[in-house]
């Protein structure tokens, strides 16, 4: 019996001696077929690991990070042990970690070619809202807002379609990505915009008989006393070309103050021009301006291609809540030869980000769309060449440290949006984006829904999606 075990004993050996380990790969200059694309970027200290599968028919996946085993799974996907994952960010802030992927297929092990992922102590925002929604044409059906913290995998709606009605909800908008004070308009009947103040809902009809719509596009002023918004008619129309598969446009759009303290509208005729169309305003960060983008009104329809949009400022007083007269031109389409939409500055006032298209104003139906980002200081531009891509790139927010920018992307497929983190240095910088991680590697490959709107929160809202459902039918509070 003892001879017998031995015999079994060796045996084993002998196979072990035979079989094929990480260390015997063979050596290739081939990039991983890696997905998500996670090679070569810079990611922060805080963000939840980057999981990702290989697209090569592989049995297994060894993972070295500086050289030492940091995953080793079946399969063709990589998921991070979220723990161990910290701690290794932690004790690498400020440095850069080199990464070798070693897969098994049918005719052994193959060491693909290393890359690196730059650890950088600047913190991005620990949350996420977005819009959930069908990725074609304007189907709002099932449409939800979720938040995300991405420090992990955890999600949850705030506003969900079954709860009101399977209303219209546009885009939720933080007040300096701090998660106590936001807002977002819900649509239809007993609709309104719904205000976050430190967890207390209100409703606020913000309109007027004489304005076009209720509020659509919106920023807080840095006391959180004032929010300026657009009223929009918006008008949506499929063109006959297979190339392009459809154009959402304003026919009428006018940009207003609203006071909510005092609870009254301020306007300006510069604002509110018949003849022109002025929408998407935001504050600047010491509340000194207002940005807005403007055009002449069309004609018709034949007209689209020539709808182009300027960029533009314009005196605000915190104090006296005045709107002042002279009007400044940021970006003139008309030399530009371009269309501008969605400024964002940057909370620390350096840098001003925008999405610019050949024409129009509603970029996602664009796959010419790209961001511009202006240095306030110099009147510098940047195309930002590795950000941008051959699809759809808009819908940026900024974090509350003035170094990542999340924007919806559709360079995957030209038509599902993903959010995506770039990060920008004090010098205006850029590093290659990447696209939010997930707990599950093949999450993209199975979602039908796009990712909309994304906007970065220092916190966790303070509210549920009951307390949306409540505030719904309560009654909305009137301006004058």
């Amino acid at each position: 019996m003892t001879k017998h075990l031995l015999y079994i004993l060796a045996l084993i050996l002998t196979l072990a001696a035979c079989t094929s380990s990480p260390h015997d790969a063979r050596q290739t200059d081939e990039a991983a077929p890696m997905y998500p694309d996670y090679a070569d970027v810079t990611i922060p200290v805080n963000i939840a690991p980057l999981n990702f599968l290989l697209r090569d028919n592989v049995s297994r996946v060894c993972v070295y990070i500086n050289n030492v085993e940091f995953a080793n799974q079946r399969g063709n996907e990589v998921v991070f042990d979220l723990e161990a994952w910290r701690t290794l960010l932690a004790a690498n802030q400020g440095k850069t970690l080199e990464v070798q992927i070693v897969a098994e297929d049918a005719d052994g092990w193959k060491a693909y070619k290393p890359f690196r992922w730059t650890v950088t102590a600047d913190r991005v925002d620990p949350y996420l809202t977005y819009r959930l929604i069908e990725p074609d044409y304007e189907v709002y059906n099932n449409l939800v807002l979720q938040e995300r913290c991405v420090e992990n995998f955890k999600v949850r709606n705030f506003a969900d379609y079954g709860m009101v009605g399977n209303q219209c909800m546009n885009c939720h908008t933080y007040a300096h990505q701090e998660a106590g004070m936001s807002m977002f308009y819900l649509r239809g009947q007993d609709g309104g915009a719904i205000l976050n103040d430190k967890g207390k809902l209100t409703k606020l009809n913000l309109k007027r008989d004489d304005m076009v719509s209720g509020s659509v596009y919106f920023g807080f002023s840095p006391s959180d006393r004032y929010v300026v918004f657009s009223t929009n008619v918006i008008i949506p129309a499929f063109h006959s070309l297979g190339s392009k598969r459809m154009e959402v446009f304003d026919t009428k759009s006018d940009v207003y103050v609203a006071d909510l303290t005092h609870h009254v509208f301020i306007d300006s005729p510069l604002l509110a021009d018949s003849t022109r169309l002025e929408t998407f305003p935001t504050f600047s960060p010491d509340g000194k301006y207002i940005y807005y983008c403007t055009a002449h009104r069309l004609d018709s329809l034949g007209g689209l291609t020539s709808l182009k949009y300027s960029l533009c400022r314009i005196p605000f007083d915190e104090e006296t809540g005045k709107i002042g007269t002279d009007v400044d031109t940021i970006y003139n389409a008309r030399t530009a030869g371009k269309s501008v939409c969605h400024p964002r500055i940057s909370p620390d006032g350096q840098f001003l980000v925008y999405t610019v298209a050949d024409y129009g104003t509603f970029p996602i139906w664009h796959r010419e769309s790209d961001l511009q980002m202006m240095n306030l200081s110099t009147g510098e531009v940047s195309d930002m060449p590795k950000v941008n891509s051959a699809m759809s790139d808009t819908y940026h927010s900024w974090s509350s440290n003035s170094r990542w920018l999340a924007f919806a992307s559709k360079r995957d497929d030209g038509l599902y949006g993903k959010v995506y983190y770039t990060h920008i240095d004090k010098k205006g910088v850029c590093s290659k984006p990447f696209v939010l991680p997930q707990a599950h590697p093949s999450f993209y490959d199975n979602s039908l829904k796009s990712f909309n709107a994304p906007e970065q929160g220092n916190g966790r809202l303070p509210f549920s999606v009951t307390d949306v459902q409540k505030v719904l039918s309560a009654s909305a509070i009137e301006f004058r």
